[in-house]
């Protein structure tokens, strides 16, 4: 007998964790909720699953509620653990994966409506029944929804080049997933350690490696050659920035915000102007221009926009002053083994000459991809079924501005949504906790809404 739930959630991440909290606030008792997901560390994913105390949050304490309409959650139950952490501070993210353990589990234990977990992957999806759609698992089993969720998230950007005919030697020596932190007990003290991509995961991975020990030489490498700024400890308030004002190319708003930020005493006073309204912006852009922001200016967006805490800026720059990590602007061409190790060729940015790093180790820190949908099974045949569409710059699927999923013949669908990274390609700014805790409480009484029309 097919088991047909009122909400199926597919997912195991934040945003999981995300939709689920709020549809059991939302919901009335006599729904059932299925959570599909193989991911170990429920709702606390990749990064929040981290034990590490130098893996801090990116975003104030203040800002990292679960829920938009109880801003001081996550501070409150800091205070109640003991932990000596201020709105303004930046907690650890080990600590807000507990909070948001705590924050299911208590949810659970005054739930109002039948939650079941399910630990598997969905593999494909098919309507059984009108407005029901069956989800085939990997263990062979079939559930059913009559609302539909996907809160996916993304998949790790692989290694920038083949790799798969050097020597299994020379591959173990590269670190694919560096969020498997099993790699650092291998990792001598001396190595000469080369890490691809300078983002925010370079910075975790720098940090975690000097506090195994490791005291060697690291080279850095990625296109641009750009590491994520500070926040400052005491910000000022956001500036004075209408963005109905803004112009509607690129090149125009690029200039527009580049004289606003030398007005002011702190640029960041202009980015925290945009923040709230980066949606809005997004979505007045062509197409072309958003295109054109992806090509041309998606790397200084994201340092300036994507800071880190004060303190682990601090740490990352004191490397950098002394020599012990070099950041090199190029593109990678190869790597190739020698005797004893890897070389990393590229041809830094603005020189046509090719030139070569020789590491013992190299840590894939590209981040993670784009938000596709090659790395699920689920959504690779949704798609090749038509009842979802890629969206055309490669940000996720197609939804409306009620994050309901848009199909290939670009039908609406009314019970099917996608919250989180999936939905960038509208709402660009949504794989962050401020902007996914509101996508989901919106879902999440949308569902409760119609759930009560159709009773």
């Amino acid at each position: 007998m097919l088991l047909i739930y009122d909400v199926v959630v597919l997912g195991a991440g934040f945003s999981a964790i995300a939709m689920a909290c709020n549809l059991i606030e939302t919901l009335p008792p006599s729904s059932s909720i299925a959570i599909v997901g193989d991911n170990p560390g429920f709702g606390r994913g990749t990064a929040y699953r981290t034990e590490l105390y130098l893996h801090r949050l990116n975003v104030p304490a203040s800002r990292m509620s679960l829920f938009p309409d109880r801003p001081n959650d996550f501070v409150d139950w800091l205070e109640r653990k003991g932990k000596h952490v201020s709105g303004a501070d930046f907690a650890s993210r080990g600590d807000y994966g507990l909070y948001l353990r705590d924050t299911l589990a208590a949810h659970l234990r005054k739930r109002k409506c039948r939650v079941d977990f399910i630990k598997a992957k969905a593999t494909g999806c098919i309507e059984r029944y009108a407005r029901t759609f069956g989800f085939q698992l990997e263990n062979g089993d079939e559930i059913a929804g009559r609302h539909i969720v996907l809160c996916l998230g993304l998949g790790n950007a692989p290694i920038p080049v083949p790799v798969d005919s050097l020597t299994a030697a020379a591959r173990s020596r590269i670190v694919r997933n560096p969020w498997r932190l099993s790699w650092l007990r291998r990792v001598r003290p001396d190595e000469r350690i080369c890490i691809l991509g300078s983002g925010l995961t370079m910075i975790d991975q720098v940090l975690s490696l000097r506090a195994h020990g490791h005291r060697g030489p690291i080279e850095v490498l990625s296109r641009r050659g750009l590491a994520p700024l500070a926040h400052v400890r005491h910000p000022l308030p956001p500036a004075d920035i209408d963005v109905g004002d803004l112009p509607d190319r690129l090149s125009a708003i690029l200039h527009a915000l580049r004289t606003a930020a030398d007005e002011v005493e702190d640029w960041r006073r202009v980015m925290d102007a945009l923040r709230p309204r980066t949606q809005a912006l997004w979505q007045g852009l062509a197409p072309a221009e958003r295109a054109r922001f992806l090509r041309h200016a998606l790397a200084w967006w994201n340092i300036h926009r994507h800071r880190i805490a004060p303190d682990v800026h601090q740490r990352f720059q004191t490397l950098r002053d002394d020599g012990t990590v070099r950041l090199h602007a190029g593109f990678l061409h190869s790597i190739t083994e020698t005797a004893d190790a890897l070389a990393v060729n590229f041809r830094p940015r603005g020189k046509s000459g090719e030139v070569g790093v020789t590491v013992d180790r190299i840590v894939n820190c590209t981040g993670m991809e784009r938000a596709g949908i090659e790395h699920s099974p689920l959504l690779r045949a949704m798609a090749n079924d038509g009842l979802i569409h890629a969206d055309p710059l490669g940000l996720g699927i197609t939804v409306d501005e009620g994050s309901r999923v848009v199909d290939a013949q670009e039908r609406v669908h009314d019970n099917i949504y996608a919250v989180g990274a999936l939905t960038a390609g509208r709402f660009w700014e949504i794989t962050a906790v401020p902007d996914i805790r509101v996508q989901a409480q919106a879902v999440a009484r949308a569902v409760a809404d119609e759930r009560a029309e159709a009773l």
